[in-house]
């Protein structure tokens, strides 16, 4: 995709080194409107004299602003509070280390996405579930119900069977959908794409969605119950380590 210059521009500015600096959100969703604001995520850090002190450093930075009339939300934790969030069943951190949306990267980036596979769980299914009823409860609560609630639903769901059935992250629908051939998925996705994302849907249309996700929601309690992923995270010594040597340097 083509990065705007203010996106590049905002992550040069940081205050601190940036271990990497990736977008989330709609556009690594694969369905951002013409209008979408730029989640930018990533893990800055802090240095030695701000963590062994009386007077810490920031251990995470939350910028949100419009630039260029783009709003951009940016997000960024310290190396150790992140690595400690990936030790813990956290679809979110997985998703922002393995987004294919680059802005910012380091040789100790591509280390990190080896080590991390250590730490996907069997138990992170449980993001996923919670993630998707909170959506869900999102889409039903509106008056009409839109387009967009309802498609992180679909996006959450198969990102936890894809997740539990291949131990991979896939946080793309488009990407998605090719697994999984869900046939009303690509019109969903069009109305979001044109601006039609307020478009009502008829009582019809959501009682079709509450059948399907409740389908989606049993398929991946059964890919949990099948999965062979581990039960507990082995990369906190690699983390350790990992840690260390980026603070020393």
């Amino acid at each position: 995709m083509n990065i705007p210059t203010s996106i590049s521009t905002i992550t040069n500015q940081q205050p601190y080194p940036l271990l990497f600096a990736t977008i989330s959100g709609s556009h690594l969703y694969g369905f951002p409107s013409p209008d979408s604001d730029y989640d930018l995520r990533g893990v800055h850090i802090l240095p030695v004299r701000e963590v062994v002190g009386l007077n810490n450093g920031t251990e995470t930075i939350e910028i949100s602003e419009v630039r260029e009339s783009l709003e951009i939300d940016l997000v960024t934790h310290d190396i150790k509070k992140f690595f400690l969030m990936l030790l813990k069943k956290n679809g979110y951190v997985l998703e922002q280390l393995y987004s294919p949306l680059i802005l910012k990267t380091t040789p100790e980036h591509e280390e990190l996405k080896l080590i991390a596979k250590n730490c996907i769980t069997r138990h992170h299914s449980h993001h996923y579930f919670g993630f998707a009823q909170t959506q869900w409860k999102l889409f039903v609560k509106e008056e009409p119900q839109r387009v967009k609630p309802l498609l992180y639903v679909y996006r959450v769901l198969l990102t936890g069977i894809y997740l539990m059935q291949t131990g991979e992250i896939e946080a793309n629908l488009i990407n998605l959908n090719q697994v999984f051939n869900l046939p009303y998925i690509d019109d969903l996705i069009s109305q979001k794409l044109t601006g039609l994302e307020k478009s009502v849907l008829s009582n019809d249309d959501v009682a079709f969605h509450q059948r399907e996700y409740e389908r989606s929601r049993d398929q991946l309690q059964q890919a949990y119950e099948a999965s062979s992923l581990p039960e507990t995270p082995s990369a906190k010594a690699d983390l350790h380590d990992l840690l260390v040597r980026l603070r020393l340097a």
